[in-house]
């Protein structure tokens, strides 16, 4: 993958897709999220054309308040986990990424005031509008060592969601794709949130 990756979506969707092209334009991965779901159950493609499965997230629960995320392969291996970190997610987007009950990495939201004013803004009639190009939360992907790896940040953009993920240390393969689809579910989880 050649980085910086770009994210990007429909803010008004009835189904939500997520597609993630990387610096040369190439589709690396896209989700079409089914609509009117009570458990949270998303499929990751390598194409738009959704012909080549790569993964299953899946939550634990209905309510996903500190819910965790299973990530599996398509034969049903798992691959590693996501999970929330329930009261903390309110104020500061917060959540970890394990393989075998061991944490390999944390995501975490940078600043908070900037969701929440992004937040508030974007439920004003017409300022609302706006709100995509005033406020753009970013958020850390980091090592169980504290050391920062990748950085997702929100881009300015009208009536869609688009998001910048770069990479800012080295990571195994494995790992990697771990990453990736973890910052896939949080902004699956936190779009209506800034």
């Amino acid at each position: 993958m050649d980085y910086p990756l770009s994210l990007s979506f429909k803010l008004i969707a009835v189904s939500p897709q997520l597609s993630v092209t990387d610096a040369t334009g190439r589709t690396v991965f896209y989700v079409r999220q089914k609509a009117f779901k009570l458990k949270e159950s998303v499929t990751v493609y390598a194409d738009r054309e959704q012909t080549r499965p790569v993964a299953q997230m899946s939550a634990d629960r209905i309510l996903d308040i500190s819910a965790t995320y299973r990530l599996q392969a398509p034969n049903g291996d798992e691959f590693g986990t996501v999970r929330r970190r329930g009261l903390k997610s309110f104020w500061k987007a917060h959540y970890d990424v394990l393989r075998q009950d061991t944490e390999l990495m944390s995501l975490k939201e940078n600043n908070a005031f900037v969701k929440l004013m992004d937040g508030i803004l974007s439920q004003i009639p017409v300022l609302g509008l706006l709100s995509g190009y005033v406020f753009q939360p970013s958020y850390d992907l980091a090592r169980a060592d504290g050391t920062t790896v990748m950085r997702v940040k929100k881009r300015p953009a009208f009536l869609e969601g688009r998001f910048s993920i770069e990479k800012l240390g080295e990571l195994p393969p494995e790992d990697e794709a771990l990453a990736i689809l973890s910052i896939l579910m949080m902004v699956l989880l936190e779009r209506t949130r800034g």
